[in-house]
């Protein structure tokens, strides 16, 4: 029996976790760490250091309790969460702290592209979402406000690179990985070239760029010094696998035209996997799948199930000390709350766009429907319905642009361990929502591009077959569905253009 050592690089946690071929989790070691250091409202930055020095805590630790199981590892992967750059001078010295994804400043963008850019967009309707773009590149950011720094920049790289240098000594990354906001064409799987129409939209000279692998190319091997930080052993293989989204939607198995995978994460998105190349939104690329050959189309929803970290924090804290009382979590006692409120949480509906999207760059989050009998646990249970609500409109949205009719929904995700919060799914979508033998499914999908780039399968696929098990399915309620269709074709799908004009009001004030 052979196994698998994947490093799951989180927004809020860390996890190494050892997988056998069949799929079995055998070791897990988790460190939670401050997800962002804040130096104004909005600001969310991070070092590298503690990356990297979670890393090597956690790899130490597997190493000298599991050694047994360590003997049997025969090789590695890193998955990371996306868009986050890392800046390095010319020794490849990190030069600032990490801009997280999750940031929400903005550059100027007033000074605009060359004419024949800005004529084309403005034909085609794309101005404001181009600019929206242009606004969310965190490095057009660093050129304005610290242009002494980015002078002395050389290589602009994502995080998954810069952990897997470490790792190995090898400045490249997979092409499933590189994804933000960086001069990339993903349906090609290379970089833009410079008259690509999007390529200025970026404004970073191709000369900052890396060498991209495919998934299941080896990146390298542990090196003597990395072995002497982390534990591992020498000459253990890296295997490329990508993003932790498209890792989790290899990891509940969806490879088929009929299935979508949905994420209940910090950002919660719906994709698909095909064969056949087409953007879920005008300008919203389909990301290249951790499967060779295939693409993933998604719709995210930016804040997602950070939703719920926000209402626990500003809302749920008085429950912490019953929660340790009980050894449950605070989560677990706030889906309890919620059982016995009914679908549709009594009137109160709520617009999850706690953070704007690309194709809505004026929203804002909205709840409406409050009455004087509407509690706190009312307020949870909307969200949960809200974020599934703009789930189920970008599902539908993609089966229409890509042609595909999904028949079920395979899910990930720390809501995917609640039971409730699958159902509530499974009535909102009226598809059967099914859920694999283990959380960890990001971690599951690097595990199996890497037992499959080591011949243990002959494919992707095969692998798939025999490491990713459903082991429950939440079946449709015909009364919540009949509640929930009525909400969202009468209520949801016309909330967004009601609000529209309010949005844009308060985007200027």
């Amino acid at each position: 029996m052979s196994n698998v050592l994947v490093i799951d690089v989180g927004t809020q946690s860390m996890r190494g976790i050892i997988f056998d071929e069949k799929g079995n989790l055998l070791v897990k070691e988790q460190v939670k760490y401050q997800p962002y250091i804040s130096k104004e409202n909005g600001y969310m930055e991070q070092t590298a250091a503690m990356y990297w020095d979670t890393l090597c805590g956690i790899t130490k630790k597997i190493s000298a309790q599991h050694a047994d199981l360590m003997q049997d590892v025969i090789a590695m992967s890193v998955d990371t969460f996306r868009d986050t750059a890392v800046l390095l001078d010319e020794n490849n010295n990190v030069l600032r702290d990490l801009i997280l994804w999750s940031d929400q400043r903005t550059a100027d963008t007033s000074t605009p592209m060359n004419s024949k850019h800005n004529t084309l967009f403005k034909l085609i309707g794309m101005t404001r979402t181009i600019n929206a773009i242009r606004s969310k590149v965190k490095t057009r950011w660093i050129m304005q406000h610290e242009p002494e720094l980015w002078a002395k920049v050389r290589k602009v790289v994502h995080i998954s690179a810069y952990i897997n240098w470490l790792l190995t000594g090898n400045m490249t990354d997979s092409y499933a990985s590189t994804i933000g906001h960086f001069p990339f064409d993903h349906k090609n799987k290379r970089y833009l070239k410079e008259s690509d129409l999007v390529f200025p939209v970026y404004e970073l000279d191709l000369s900052y760029m890396i060498p991209v692998c495919a998934p299941g190319d080896v990146m390298g091997t542990i090196t003597e010094q990395c072995a002497a930080q982390t534990g591992l052993p020498v000459g253990l293989k890296v295997i490329a696998s990508g993003s932790d989204k498209g890792c989790e939607t290899v990891g509940v198995g969806c490879v088929g035209t009929d299935v979508a995978s949905v994420s209940f994460g910090t950002t919660s998105t719906v994709q698909f996997t095909t064969k056949k190349y087409f953007e879920p939104e005008p300008f919203m690329p389909a990301y290249p799948a951790v499967l060779k050959d295939y693409y993933n189309p998604e719709v995210q929803i930016f804040r997602g199930y950070w939703m719920i970290s926000w209402f626990k924090q500003n809302f749920a804290r008085h429950l912490e000390k019953r929660a340790e009382e009980m050894g449950k979590s605070v989560e677990e006692i706030m889906n309890e709350e919620i059982e016995s409120i009914p679908a549709g949480s009594d009137g109160l509906i709520l617009q999850p766009f706690w953070q704007a999207g690309l194709t809505t760059p004026e929203a804002r989050g909205a709840i409406i429907g409050f009455s004087d009998y509407h509690t706190r646990a009312h307020v949870y249970r909307a969200i949960i319905e809200g974020i599934d609500f703009a789930l189920r409109e970008g599902l539908e949205r993609m089966e229409k642009r890509g042609k595909q009719k999904i028949k079920y929904i395979a899910v990930s995700g720390g809501g995917s361990q609640s039971d409730l919060i699958c159902q509530i799914a499974a009535n909102i979508f009226n598809k059967p929502v099914k859920r694999v033998q283990t959380y960890e499914t990001s971690a599951l999908g690097a595990a199996i591009v890497a037992f499959s780039a080591c011949g243990v399968y002959a494919s992707d696929e095969e692998a798939i077959r025999n490491m990713v098990h459903y082991t429950d399915t939440f079946t449709p309620e015909p009364t919540a569905v009949v509640t929930y269709e009525h909400i969202y074709r009468n209520i949801y799908l016309k909330l967004y253009a009601k609000l529209q004009s309010f949005y844009k009001y308060l985007e200027k004030e």
